[in-house]
């Protein structure tokens, strides 16, 4: 084995160019797909962090006919019970008040969003507080609002700025109040043109409501799967409520996401069939160039499993040191991606189907980043490889040496 191993070694370098382009091509796939599938993983665990930190959670909760007509009145009635069972199993929870209306500043108006939030709870299960472009976000007892930052800008509002709300309570009064401004909004998707925060307390005041919420975002247990987790939560929901989970709630992101991953897959599939070709050129032409040397091997008593074992040791040897290059140009990059990202916030604020994307494209890498277009590469040159060993094993002594 030894000796084999010395013979295949000197065979990789006896024509050095074509070794070294073949070396190249595998190495270089190899550290296009490592680099590729890392920053594709972080743009798709972006998209869903956004998803769920910003915008929708894991899975909310609503009244029956809520999502498909929204109104002031359908509200889910008395959630104290199942806000307390879903936090005794785990769940993080926090409910919200929604309302519509007008808002002003100087000479500007706008069509709002009103959300009421449980501030303490809020704070737990997203993290829009941390999303602030300038000022502060709000406490547990304040009167105040955040606004996003295009509705900010359309009002011609700054922070210390008042916002005047015009809307119609439960009772069917005027609703009208004037808010100072304590913060503004980074960029949170499509709550940045029309999204306005302020306390539950605040927002039933304003909207004369004393009765339940319109909506409980949640966050699941670790370790519980979305679908089980989102049953779970539905069984403490009382009558008239059900629970969907993010996917439902936004069906054309979640197949957006599904279709991420499936054009990740299609793409390492195009690389490493190319791979597959160069390895199945090289190894032909190599069999080809020796016919005549593997004519004698065979002429000499070589078997036919030796010269088969001889040609798969020359390709694990060329395919092993590109391995090694392919890793070691990865790493760098992976690290950079990781720690730094790719800055992309001239392009301002980025979002991607109303869901609000990161400025900074980072990669996200672990163990199998590596492993699986490794263990890939090394499943397609093993395929690759077998015509051209197969033909060197069987070759005639007399054909070749005619040859």
């Amino acid at each position: 084995m030894l000796d084999d191993l010395r013979f295949a070694w000197r065979n990789v370098w006896r024509n050095t160019r074509r070794s070294v382009v073949t070396i190249s091509a595998t190495a270089l796939a190899l550290f296009v797909m490592i680099a590729y599938t890392g920053m594709v993983n972080g743009y798709l665990a972006g998209m869903k962090a956004n998803i769920i930190d910003l915008d929708v959670g894991e899975a909310q909760a609503f009244a029956e006919g809520y999502r498909e007509k929204p109104s002031l009145y359908t509200v889910i009635e008395e959630p104290e019970a199942m806000v307390i069972a879903l936090e005794r199993e785990g769940f993080k929870v926090a409910p919200r008040l929604l309302g519509t209306g007008l808002g002003a500043a100087t000479d500007n108006s706008a069509g709002i969003q009103m959300i009421g939030i449980d501030v303490d709870r809020d704070r737990e299960v997203t993290k829009i507080a941390g999303e602030l472009k300038s000022g502060a976000w709000l406490s547990a007892d304040d009167d105040g609002v955040v606004l996003g930052w295009r509705l900010a800008d359309n009002l011609g509002l700054e922070v210390g700025g008042e916002l005047v709300v015009l809307s119609q309570g439960a009772d069917g009064s005027m609703a009208n109040e004037v808010y100072p401004v304590r913060g503004i909004l980074k960029g949170i998707g499509g709550l940045d043109r029309v999204g306005v925060f302020m306390t539950q307390d605040a927002f039933r005041e304003l909207m004369v409501l004393d009765r339940g919420v319109h909506q409980i975002i949640l966050r699941t247990p670790p370790g519980v799967s979305l679908d089980a987790a989102t049953a779970q939560a539905d069984g403490f929901a009382p009558d008239g409520t059900r629970v969907s989970s993010w996917r439902e709630l936004r069906p054309s992101i979640a197949s957006m996401l599904d279709a991420s991953e499936a054009a990740m897959q299609v793409m390492g599939v195009i690389v490493y069939l190319a791979v597959g070709i160069v390895i199945l050129n090289a190894m032909l032409m190599a069999v080809f160039e020796r016919v005549r040397e593997l004519g004698v091997l065979k002429a000499i008593g070589y078997p036919p499993g030796r010269v088969l074992l001889l040609v798969l040791l020359e390709t694990a040897i060329q395919t092993g040191v590109a391995i090694v290059l392919g890793v070691l140009l990865a790493i760098p990059v992976n690290y950079a991606m990781t720690h730094q990202g790719l800055d992309l916030s001239a392009l301002g604020n980025i979002s991607v189907m109303g869901v609000a994307f990161d400025p900074v494209w980072r990669s996200r890498v672990d163990l199998s980043t590596y492993t699986g277009p490794i263990i890939t590469l090394v499943v397609i040159v093993g395929l690759a490889v077998i015509y051209p060993a197969l033909k060197a094993a069987f070759v005639r002594p007399l054909d070749a040496l005619r040859s």
